[in-house]
Parts: C-alpha cells; structure tokens; sequence
C-alpha cells in the first residue's frame, strides 16, 4: 500500500498547495474533483443494471448492488450525478506525537423511500521517515512502516526544502465517491 500511495504522489499529487499552517511543520495536500452527469436511458430491475448516456452519446451499463434499496424509484429520463475526489496530503510530525496512522471507511446512504443516492469515503493514512533528499534529482526517499525504501520525484522541488532527513511524515490519502438522482424536468 506504501509503494501505491507514493506512486500516486509522483503522477501528480507530491506538488500540492501549500496549506495555511502557521507551523514549523508544514504539509502539502493535492487533490482532484471529477464530476460526471448522465440520464439514465434503461433500468433492468430484476438484473438490477441501469444504462446511462453521458452528454457526449456515450452510453454505459451499471450493475446496482443488493445495499441500493431505492433503485425502483430510478425512472428513465433521470439525471444521476456522480462526483469523484481523491486527496493526497502530507505533513511533517512531530517527533512523539500521537498519530492516526490506519485505514478508515464512512458509508452514507439514502434512507428507503427517498431518491437514490449515497457517499462513500475511504482513507489511509500511513507513517514515513524521510530516510535521504536529492535536490539536484528533486528525489525524497522514504522508509515506510513496513521497512521498505522507495524513492520519490517530486513536481514541485521546493517542496523539498520543507523537510529534512530523520523527519516523520503523516501520508494521508482519501477518496471519495457521491451518487445522486434527481427526477427528469
């Protein structure tokens, strides 16, 4: 999971904004929204798929689990909105601060009766020590909890010179899914 997290850091989330932290340990979070909008054009109830065309024509089949248990009010002609988010900050700890490294999933669903929809999140957070920096490479490699080095380039350079060897570093890594349905106008 370690190698995951940093392989998302080098295609892309390791430049971040700098956050507003009055700190001497400051962090980097980068993260991404995608949002797609389709009509829903078929509902197969019994085999609980749901086909719907983007803007663009395209036109995709969904299969619906068990735990959506308001799918037969979904009508054709419907709009369902999906919103996608993923997250990646990193922030320099303390020496002896407590810390929420472990996995944490949250599940949000319509009640019955009410239009589809529902939010899933899920986070990881995990420790590192900033083991060796090469400015000039614009490379970080870090030890995580497992022991295993890997080594980092980093988008944004100056972000390396926000930490130093021997840090500990918080990686917390979020993504997050929305559904919702709203009836055709």
């Amino acid at each position: 999971m370690f190698i995951a997290l940093m392989a998302i850091m080098v295609s892309g989330c390791a430049n971040g904004n700098k956050t507003e932290a009055t700190t001497d340990y400051p962090g980097i979070v980068k993260g991404r929204v995608a949002v797609m909008t389709a009509t829903v054009v078929d509902i197969d109830l019994k085999k609980r798929i749901v086909t719907l065309e983007n803007q663009e024509g395209e036109v995709r089949d969904f299969r619906v689990g068990e735990e959506a248990v308001n799918l037969p009010q979904v009508k054709v002609g419907d709009m369902v909105t999906i919103k996608f988010f993923e997250s990646i900050a990193v922030e320099v700890v303390k020496p002896g601060t407590a810390t929420a490294a472990g996995e944490n999933t949250t599940i949000v669903r319509a009640k019955p009766g009410e239009m589809p929809g529902g939010m899933i999140t899920h986070q990881t957070a995990i420790m590192a020590f900033v083991k060796a920096i090469d400015k000039q490479a614009g490379t970080i490699s870090l030890m995580g909890p497992a022991g295993k080095t890997v080594k980092v380039k980093v988008e944004d350079p100056a972000n390396l010179e926000k930490v130093k060897v021997g840090d500990e570093l918080m990686i917390t890594f979020t993504e997050a899914q929305a559904i919702s349905v709203e009836r055709a106008q």
